[in-house]
């Protein structure tokens, strides 16, 4: 994703796609709040923080690795509210519209790590679902090259600790209740089903 020389103050990026594109597993209502509302407020509050700070320097993801080893006490809201910056703008373009299949490489590196397509979103559910409280759920290529499955609580983010994220899905609720309620299951496999950018997934493999 382009972000690694943007720098302070920061702007809300533009959605990839219409506001209702994403219906009905993600209505324009939700968007409304969660990219309207909880993302431009993590943006407005960096661009705060940062201000008159050694961190205003810095290009977001170095705003967020750094921050995570920072053990001053302002430097985590400024690293929550970056990295949760970062991750709804990856976040956004983990979705397509019209839906994908894997292909290629990215089904290969599938195949080679899960053992197929099913057997990923099996166990990928089985991860977003058991995310205790709010957080996300992210397919990572390891140091080793091989696919893994994470999950990070609140606004911890793969790439604090050196990893590779390819795709994300937030379990925050506010990113599903106003159309799923409290039923995430169905939402993860609606979620796999229907919006996962598998396009996007093997760009940030390559």
């Amino acid at each position: 994703m382009p972000l690694d020389k943007v720098k302070a103050p920061f702007t809300l990026p533009k959605l990839p796609y219409a506001d209702d594109a994403l219906s009905p597993v993600v209505s324009a209502k939700t968007i409304s709040f969660h990219y309207g509302k909880h993302h431009a407020a993590y943006v407005t509050k960096l661009n705060e923080l940062v201000a008159g700070t050694p961190y205003e320097a810095l290009s977001l993801e170095e705003i967020i690795v750094r921050s995570a080893k920072d053990k001053e006490a302002p430097a985590k809201p400024i690293f929550n509210n970056a990295a949760q910056a970062w991750n709804h703008t990856f976040y956004w373009h983990s979705m397509t519209p019209a839906g994908s299949t894997p292909a290629g490489k990215m089904k290969d590196a599938l195949d080679k790590s899960f053992g197929g397509l099913d057997a990923f979103k099996k166990a990928f559910t089985a991860a977003a679902v058991g995310q205790f409280g709010s957080g996300w759920a992210w397919l990572i290529k390891g140091k080793d090259g091989a696919l893994k499955i994470e999950t990070t609580s609140n606004a911890d983010t793969p790439i604090a600790h050196g990893g590779t994220p390819l795709l994300v899905a937030d379990v925050w609720e506010h990113a599903y209740y106003l159309d799923f309620q409290n039923r995430r299951p169905d939402h993860v496999a609606a979620w796999l089903d229907k919006l996962a950018n598998w396009s996007f997934a093997e760009k940030n493999l390559d």
